[in-house]
């Protein structure tokens, strides 16, 4: 079912309203933090549940190994830090104490992508999927929506290995309808039908994928867009299906084109013997200019009207090849 997308809240709120409500219904859930209640959108969850809470301060390698080791006591544990930070310092810890130990925590990385703006590359977590994918057991999610995200958290509460979820600070337009989807770990969802060009995007970019479909909809050309809003389980057959029934696939992501979901997806592709024109849509391999997400996407092409030009000249190259 296709809808006109509604502009929902920030995936960091919902996913901290979400975490509550299930935390009052069982005390084995826990907040670990890094100095990150107000940028995380933890008051309410601190103030409600005050033993639930843990407030290392300003100390991503300590929150790691605390959130390790109060895992490894049977708590459930959601380590809260901004992503620039508790992918890179921290990843030892996550390597070790989480991944390599098997240890049942969430590492959520709030402010991810580009959501410090202006802050610049240091700020920047363009970084996290390419770290993390090179490290085995973790799992990789990025929700796109509100929907996603919620489902995203009740679905990690319950989940039995270390994981890792994305989550900005910008309200994001609802994609879905909740009465019709169903969200798994690891499964794509198709939020548009197309046969002409595929976009495959994950987190925040897929709400420009949904927009640029719809642009391209109305110049007479058939846009699928995939919500592969997991990237470790990662769904191979979509992939595959996209494929064999487009001309050409498109990825974005709010991430380096270096080591993320594009890397992934023309890896798979190679290895299947499937050639396909295909482009990466990201962050250069470069430090990025200065200025907010909005900026940043539309210099980069990542925004809807970006994408458009980057679906017609592929779609160009496949009648060159013709």
């Amino acid at each position: 079912m296709t809808i006109e997308p509604t502009m929902g809240k920030p995936n960091q709120q919902v996913f901290s309203d979400t975490l509550l409500e299930i935390a009052k219904q069982n005390e084995n859930i826990l907040v670990v933090t890094s100095d990150s209640r107000g940028s995380g959108k933890l008051v309410a969850f601190g103030q409600e549940l005050p033993q639930q809470i843990v407030e290392v301060g300003i100390a991503e390698q300590n929150l790691i190994g605390i959130s390790a080791g109060l895992s490894a006591g049977g708590k459930k544990v959601f380590a809260v830090s901004p992503a620039c930070f508790v992918t890179i310092r921290s990843l030892e810890q996550v390597k070790n104490d989480v991944a390599y130990s098997d240890r049942d925590v969430c590492v959520v990385g709030i402010s991810a992508g580009v959501s410090y703006g202006l802050l610049g590359s240091t700020h920047h977590a363009i970084h996290d999927y390419a770290a993390l994918r090179c490290i085995n057991n973790i799992d990789i999610i990025a929700p796109a929506d509100n929907f996603e995200t919620e489902q995203a958290v009740r679905a990690l509460v319950h989940h039995p290995r270390p994981a890792y979820i994305r989550l900005g600070k910008r309200p994001m337009p609802n994609l879905h309808d909740p009465e019709s989807t169903l969200f798994e770990i690891g499964k794509a969802i198709e939020l548009r039908q197309g046969t002409d060009v595929t976009i495959i995007a994950i987190g925040e970019p897929t709400a420009h994928a949904v927009e640029a479909a719809d642009i391209l909809s109305r110049q007479g050309i058939s846009c699928r867009v995939i919500s592969m809003h997991t990237l470790r389980p990662f769904d191979k057959a979509a992939l595959m299906d996209a494929a064999r029934n487009s001309r050409a696939i498109i990825t974005v992501e709010e991430h380096s084109v270096c080591g993320g979901l594009g890397e992934l997806c023309a890896s798979a592709l190679l290895q299947e013997g499937i050639r396909i024109p295909f482009k990466i849509v990201g962050f250069p391999d470069e430090y990025t200019i200065n200025g907010d997400q909005p900026t940043l996407f539309k210099h980069y092409g990542i925004s809807g009207e970006g994408l458009v030009a980057t679906a017609c000249e592929l779609l160009e190259t496949c009648k060159s090849q013709m």
